[in-house]
């Protein structure tokens, strides 16, 4: 993890439930087949600086397929099958600006302040859900509150009922918060499709005085 995150972090990470998660996790690592890779688990917090943190989008657990999950939600490397949700996200920016992401790996995101962060950090081969419970939804709720609580005017998308219960961490007098049905195929003909939180987003950042997120990158 960066330097500026661990700063913003050393006390929660110094919790005796992180040091736990920690051992867990290590364990899991050893043990079997879990995603991301190593290198990767922290890859959100080096894409995006807690500077620089703009807006963000909040899921629940990686990808839990081989070569699927790099340590960004919802994003996978170019090459890589879309998944789904990933497709319906690309769809409704295309009915929102008229063009479609090339890019299906979204660190161009990322870098442009999109802190895109899973509730739970890691997960075992083909088993979804299966390290929630752990600790990692401690830690990353502390996150969100530590960003509400820092920071001014930050757009939190927050896509299904598992994300749209962490509104309650963030104060919606300072921020933007956006809650809409989740990508998934299940849940996006219910409300994702048509919520215009792409354009909705850049028009708040823009109100301001923000540079607003080329979602076409």
């Amino acid at each position: 993890m960066s330097k500026e995150w661990k700063e913003q972090l050393s006390e929660e990470m110094k919790k005796p439930y992180f040091v736990a998660l920690m051992d867990f996790v290590d364990t899991a690592y050893k043990n079997g087949d879990v995603y991301p890779l190593r290198e990767d688990l922290f890859a959100a917090f080096d894409a995006t600086s807690f500077d620089n943190v703009r807006v963000v989008i909040v899921g629940q657990d990686p990808y839990h397929g081989d070569g699927e999950a790099h340590g960004l939600c919802f994003s996978v490397r170019n090459g890589v099958k879309t998944p789904p949700s990933l497709r319906n996200i690309f769809k409704e920016i295309t009915a929102e600006y008229g063009n479609t992401p090339q890019s299906t790996d979204l660190s161009g995101w990322a870098k442009q302040g999109v802190l895109l962060l899973n509730a739970t950090l890691t997960v075992e081969k083909d088993c979804a859900g299966s390290h929630t419970g752990r600790g990692w939804e401690t830690f990353t709720d502390a996150i969100l509150q530590k960003i509400s609580d820092k920071k001014e005017n930050v757009v939190f998308l927050l896509w299904g009922n598992y994300a749209r219960k962490k509104g309650a961490l963030i104060d919606h007098n300072k921020h933007l918060v956006l809650e809409s049905a989740h990508p998934s195929p299940l849940s996006a003909s219910r409300g994702f499709f048509g919520n215009n939180h792409f354009t909705t987003t850049n028009e708040y950042l823009e109100a301001h005085k923000k540079k607003p997120i080329n979602w076409l990158l």
